[in-house]
């Protein structure tokens, strides 16, 4: 088997560090840094030839950058005869901008995908991409992780009765996402239709289905400016909603967004940490932070031991609990148990054995 490397790009280290930590290895060190000029300047600082490299990049501000350095980082890695090279991008960049609303504009996160290809990178690891047809954009393989196991988990623990909520997609993209975990918890489901005036503002939302007296979801892939979740908000008030909680995957949270989402009508506002959250979103009540740092750790393992990723999901507790308690070899084994035999352990077991492992370190 070859070696297993990580190495952390400069938009989300703390993420990649604990992607790192869950399948026993350190960061792979390198030099980040830029040239007086502004271009981009990144060295690695040990051999990574004949490694399957997996390079952990976000899309975060400043996106430009972000995308630059991860495909200075593929080449680099090229270029040092990694044997294999993922992009792990939580976030995909540019994925918004999947379709022509008309002649004259581009189809960028079709771009996106060919420079990531040219630059070298032989897969694409994601997370709840804009839409699934994107992944007909990449000639290579791209894995669309979806971040439902752990909305259900947080709904499950936060959220009494669960089973009498409703969930709501924000629009029709999320129809597909609250159906599929409306299914899974045994729940209602109802969504809004949005009219709109101009291509980025929504002008109102309209409710289909029930909602009176109840407890209600709001899911939605990505929240940037968060005026559709504001206005969401406010129709499921005047409909009779008696909480509000909003769950969202991707938490951009740009301008404005994070006081009107302090100011609104939710209960909790709850994001994955796909993306750096500032402080004020971090030590903010209002907000809620799921970590899927282990989805993804998992599925690197799955990857890099030639086993479906899809097998990943099959268990909940083993997934949302999963890491390697010890530093690999240099062949990418563990010393210690195995994610095989972890995967057959119980929730007890699995906590179990964490406490022992943290109490032997």
């Amino acid at each position: 088997m070859h070696r297993l490397v990580v190495v952390s790009g400069s938009s989300h280290c703390d993420f990649a560090e604990v992607v790192a930590e869950s399948l026993g290895l350190h960061l792979h060190p390198v030099l980040r840094a830029k040239f007086p000029n502004g271009e981009i300047r990144f060295e690695l600082l040990e051999s990574v030839r004949g490694a399957d490299v997996y390079i952990v990049q976000t899309s975060c501000e400043p996106i430009n950058d972000m995308l630059m350095e991860l495909l200075v980082m593929v080449q680099t890695c090229r270029y040092a005869s990694a044997n294999t090279i993922t992009a792990v991008m939580p976030l995909f960049p540019y994925s918004r901008q999947d379709k022509m609303d008309s002649w004259k504009q581009p189809i960028t996160a079709k771009l996106v995908a060919n420079m990531l290809s040219v630059a070298g990178v032989n897969r694409v690891l994601t997370m709840q991409l804009h839409t699934h047809q994107l992944q007909g954009f990449f000639d290579i393989p791209c894995d669309n992780l979806q971040s439902d196991i752990a909305i259900e988990s947080w709904i499950k623990r936060f959220i009494p009765d669960y089973t009498e909520l409703v969930i709501v997609g924000a629009d029709k993209g999320a129809v597909k996402t609250a159906t599929h975990i409306s299914h899974n918890l045994g729940t209602h489901v109802a969504l809004f239709h949005k009219q709109r005036r101009v291509a980025s503002e929504v002008h109102d939302m309209i409710l289909v289905g029930n909602v009176r007296g109840k407890v209600v979801v709001v899911v939605d892939d990505l929240a940037d400016t968060s005026n559709t979740l504001c206005i969401a908000a406010e129709r499921l008030k005047d409909a009779g909603a008696s909480k509000i909680y909003a769950i969202i995957t991707h938490g951009v949270f740009s301008g404005q967004a994070p006081q009107k989402l302090s100011e609104s009508l939710f209960e909790l506002v709850v994001c994955t940490n796909t993306i750096p959250q500032p402080t004020e979103i971090a030590n903010n009540p209002k907000f809620h932070i799921i970590d899927v740092s282990n989805i993804f750790a998992k599925c690197i393992w799955n990857m890099h031991d030639s086993i479906s990723v899809a097998n990943a999901f099959q268990s909940e507790s083993s997934l949302l609990n999963w890491r390697l308690s010890t530093k690999k070899n240099t062949d990418g084994v563990s010393n210690s148990v195995t994610a095989e035999k972890f995967d057959n352990f119980s929730q007890n077991e699995c906590n179990e054995y964490n406490q022992k492992s943290t109490q032997t370190t």
